[in-house]
């Protein structure tokens, strides 16, 4: 083969492994939830069944509170989540900081929320989410090495399969005070790009600012379905989007 033919085929060849796997619907909505709140089991997942939407829990054991009841999950919940048809996912055992971690200590946080899910029947989870949204190149290692799959952080910007790393996925966390923004949000989901939307408790009784009140997420779920918008879970990502080749395309 000559050197503009292997060039040629080079080319080729990654620009076939950039498409995906089957085509992006424009409208794709991702939603997720962070740190166990007990709003997740109470509100959130009872009115997500009214409306027909799949979502991912990103569970941990949040310090100092995780027993108050009040404020976050108890692992039957979160087991009822899974057995209700939700995705049940890692966000560390104690919400660390994943980039103060080195990769023994990571990996104890991971292995901890595997086990604890995988103990009551649901799949060894494949995805993440980034306490705080504090990400490091050893994390995304590490995450590599126990086949996680996709990964997401914040920033507050629509994820681009083409740009972003599949373990490096922004997304927009909704508050009582920046509607417009994740409207705004929503409507970049097009031409291959995806809404992640990250949602912490509806409301939250640990974190106030961080939280969603009702009446102002039901008016995103109303939204979506009015707009017959694409949602799915985290998970669901792997329809389209090969992680693996996606994760050596992506630097």
């Amino acid at each position: 083969m000559t050197k503009h033919a292997c060039s040629l085929f080079v080319l080729l060849v990654t620009a076939a492994m950039a498409q995906p796997l089957k085509p992006i619907p424009d409208k794709t909505v991702i939603l997720t939830f962070d740190d166990g709140v007990s709003t997740h089991a109470t509100y959130v997942a009872p009115l997500l069944k009214k409306y027909g939407f799949p979502a991912t829990f990103f569970v941990c054991e949040f310090p100092p509170d995780f027993d108050d009841k009040h404020k976050y999950l108890s692992w039957e919940q979160i087991e009822r989540l899974h057995k209700d048809g939700f995705e049940v996912a890692n966000h560390t055992w104690t919400h660390k900081n994943v980039g103060k971690l080195t990769a023994q200590q990571l990996t104890e946080q991971l292995e901890y929320i595997e086990r604890k899910i995988t103990g009551f029947g649901a799949p060894r989870p494949v995805t993440f989410a980034y306490p705080g949204y504090a990400t490091s190149p050893a994390a995304v290692q590490t995450l590599t090495a126990r086949g996680y799959l996709f990964a997401r952080g914040g920033d507050d910007r629509v994820y681009d399969p083409q740009k972003d790393h599949p373990l490096l996925i922004p997304g927009f966390t909704t508050r009582k005070d920046n509607e417009q923004l994740i409207l705004a949000g929503l409507n970049q989901a097009k031409d291959g790009k995806i809404a992640v939307l990250t949602i912490h408790g509806v409301p939250d009784y640990a974190h106030d600012w961080v939280t969603t009140p009702p009446e102002l997420f039901e008016r995103y779920l109303r939204y979506l379905k009015e707009n017959k918008f694409n949602v799915i879970a985290f998970r669901d990502l792997s329809q389209y989007i090969d992680a693996k080749t996606a994760a050596r395309m992506v630097r």
